[in-house]
């Protein structure tokens, strides 16, 4: 199969597009980015979704002052005792609208008295119970995501997690976000590839295990693009922070795996650094992935379209088929 009669290629191509379309409908979205009055949200998320919240958190928190909490919905449905979520604000990630533990656990917590938030791509509302029972809608596109793998919705969920920081906070500028709009453009149009990637192909084709390691809101870049390893190339991927991945994982690695280490600017983290250090002493092939343009936290989409475009190659080279891997759905029901 050629890489550009994938469902997956054809999704990031349309990237560029929608988040021009989302930022163009932004001021019609304000009044739907709640906050507490105390400054405070509570965040739901499963799978991709789950790792678009992480980044959420570290953009809130960071630019915004928002303190931003996770949810696990396992001790919602347990709860012995009533939580007190009045006058609290709950964010729901849902790419589909229809993760009924999402659902579930949102529509738990509103009746405990929190304000619920619902952030999918789904249009239809007969069809995205997440949004049924929401008191606000952040609808990311009218663009459908057929393929298992998110890769257009999981960026627009970066990019609302971005704009709601600069609806809240004047976080950033509004060059910052038309920047970063055209060098993702100019990156998928010139070819879209990764400096030396037949050779990085070649090896993870070999590794046993691959590791992504960021910090900060490539962090959640990690997470979600050792997810993206695992759903489509089939490969036994992990992704962590710098300083997790410090604390144990490390000495795991060997000269059979391969690790990408994420680095938001040319100045490389300290912390970065001795992932590096310990991977040499380890015999470890690895690569770090410098964004060459753009502004930090934005260039983390940049980076994140990369990784993507390269576990769609690695599936290709595999013989696999990365729209549809064998044995997993697209909405994945865990409850």
């Amino acid at each position: 199969m050629k890489i550009e009669k994938t469902l997956t290629f054809k999704d990031i191509n349309e990237i560029p597009a929608l988040l021009d379309e989302f930022s163009k409908g932004v001021s019609s979205l304000e009044k739907s980015m709640l906050k507490s009055k105390r400054d405070k949200v509570y965040l739901i998320g499963r799978g991709s979704s789950g790792n678009a919240t992480l980044f959420a958190k570290y953009i809130w928190e960071e630019y915004c002052g928002v303190i931003t909490n996770f949810i696990r919905p396992h001790s919602v449905f347990t709860a012995r005792y009533p939580l007190n979520f009045k006058d609290e604000v709950v964010w729901a990630f849902s790419q589909s609208g229809k993760s009924r533990d999402v659902s579930a656990c949102l529509k738990k917590v509103m009746a405990w008295g929190a304000k619920g938030v619902a952030v999918t791509n789904e249009k239809n509302i007969k069809n995205n119970s997440l949004a049924k029972i929401s008191d606000e809608h952040i609808l990311l596109s009218n663009s459908k995501e057929i393929p298992v793998a998110a890769t257009k919705s999981f960026i627009l969920q970066l990019w609302s997690a971005l704009w709601t920081a600069q609806i809240w906070n004047k976080a950033f500028s509004l060059k910052d976000f038309n920047d970063n709009q055209i060098r993702i453009k100019d990156f998928i149009a010139k070819g879209a590839f990764l400096d030396g990637e037949d050779e990085i192909l070649k090896k993870l084709k070999k590794a046993a295990v691959i590791g992504f390691v960021g910090r900060g809101p490539y962090n959640a870049i990690a997470a979600d693009s050792a997810l993206k390893f695992r759903e489509m190339t089939c490969s036994h991927s992990v992704g962590y922070s710098a300083a997790e991945f410090l604390h144990g994982p490390v000495g795991s690695y060997s000269s059979k795996d391969f690790g990408f280490l994420f680095s938001p600017s040319k100045k490389i983290p300290e912390d970065i650094l001795k992932v590096e250090k310990a991977l040499k002493l380890r015999k470890t092939a690895y690569e770090i992935i410098i964004p060459n343009i753009g502004k930090y936290p934005f260039n983390c989409l940049l980076v994140d379209i990369k990784m993507k475009l390269l576990a769609l190659k690695l599936a290709l080279k595999k013989g696999l088929n990365p729209d549809n891997p064998k044995g997993l759905n697209k909405v994945t029901d865990t409850f």
